[in-house]
């Protein structure tokens, strides 16, 4: 997630395919996190980077500078390798790179009116997707080999979704999801759903991607805001968290399935044939919303991601979820709270770490 604004000193800022690991970047290079410890794994100072895209916990890295300097240009984007400091291989394009996504079979670089799909391992080119212009690089993928999808817009003038199959390489659907364009796209690692929220920002929906229906809708608030991150819960069936940030400051988190006052429903849940429980289809009211206010200072960007999710049952009356939420502010912190909701609605937040992403300084840190 690139940084539309030179106010905040972080650039870019994205998590890896589990969330175990992070990236950031300034004007001076790039560092690599541990999401569980906050040890700072490695770093490089050669220049600005508007992408660091992970994979996993390799060495394998995907980078595209900001253009400050001719070796650093943003048409072309670098695999890197962090265990000997070199580029593996180098593509280059025509016009800006304004996003990547990769998993261990395809990498995906988004431009402003295509966008490439190749072979992660032989990097030779499988399919080009002409879409209408995507001038911020908005896109989502889902990492999963069963349910490998990408999703971009499919329009300016409205929110609508176009989703495609990296794996099978055929458009699977468009979905029409808000009358205004999109601001933000979501897949679950397992591609079983897709969150979307529009310019507006005021509401928040999530469709089945099996069958482009929709299951939920959610009220962020009344009054505009810029969402600035969607994340999924990691959950390898039914997603039971939506996380979201916006300008407002604030990180709301939406129950998708936990069910607050009745136990879960019994009937299987697959992909593809997803057999949904029967209240899955009805909008939730503001109950399933549970917000942390002033998280960071209004307008400030911020991302963050659900990392861990826990249901535990302390007694047969008394189910409770727990969950790790991660979150990266462009001002230069990192926070992780420890979210839980039981059978009542009721939701506490605990921040349980805090530190300061730029001038963490690590012995065990590889630097190049």
């Amino acid at each position: 997630m690139a940084n539309q604004s030179s106010s905040c000193p972080i650039l870019c800022a994205s998590f890896n395919q589990d969330n175990s690991g992070f990236a950031i970047s300034t004007k001076d290079g790039f560092k690599i996190f541990d999401s569980n410890t906050g040890r700072l794994c490695y770093e490089r100072s050669f220049g600005a980077f508007i992408i660091v895209e992970m994979l996993y916990s390799s060495s394998l890295l995907a980078i595209v500078g900001a253009g400050e300097q001719p070796s650093l240009s943003p048409r072309r984007l670098c695999l890197f390798n962090t265990a000997t400091g070199a580029p593996l291989r180098e593509l280059p394009f025509l016009t800006s790179i304004l996003a990547v996504r990769l998993n261990r079979k395809r990498l995906l670089v988004v431009l402003q009116e295509n966008t490439y799909i190749y072979d992660s391992n032989s990097l030779a080119m499988l399919d080009t997707i002409d879409t209408v212009p995507n001038l911020k690089g908005l896109c989502a993928f889902s990492p999963s080999l069963d349910g490998c999808f990408l999703a971009l817009p499919a329009s300016t003038t409205k929110g609508a979704v176009l989703v495609y199959n990296v794996m099978e390489l055929q458009s699977h659907c468009e979905i029409d999801a808000h009358r205004s364009p999109l601001a933000a796209i979501a897949l679950s690692s397992n591609g079983t759903y897709i969150a979307t929220a529009s310019e507006q920002g005021t509401i928040i929906r999530v469709h089945l991607v099996s069958e482009a229906t929709k299951s939920y809708s959610f009220r962020r608030g009344t009054y505009p805001s810029t969402i600035f991150s969607l994340s999924f819960a990691p959950s390898l069936q039914l997603p039971d968290i939506l996380a979201a940030t916006s300008s407002s400051g604030s990180v709301h988190i939406f129950s998708l399935g936990f069910d607050t006052n009745q136990s879960r429903s019994k009937k299987s849940i697959s992909f593809p044939g997803l057999i949904l429980p029967d209240y899955v289809n009805h909008a939730l009211d503001p109950a399933h919303r549970h917000v942390l206010h002033n998280a960071v200072s209004a307008g400030v960007r911020s991302y963050a991601v659900v990392r861990k999710v826990d249901k535990a049952a302390d007694s047969p009356e008394f189910a409770t979820c727990r969950a790790v939420v991660s979150l990266i502010a462009y001002n230069g912190y990192f926070q992780e709270y420890a979210f839980s909701i039981n059978n009542q609605n009721e939701s506490s937040w605990s921040l349980e770490r805090e530190f300061n992403l730029l001038t963490l300084v690590s012995d065990g840190a590889e630097t190049s």
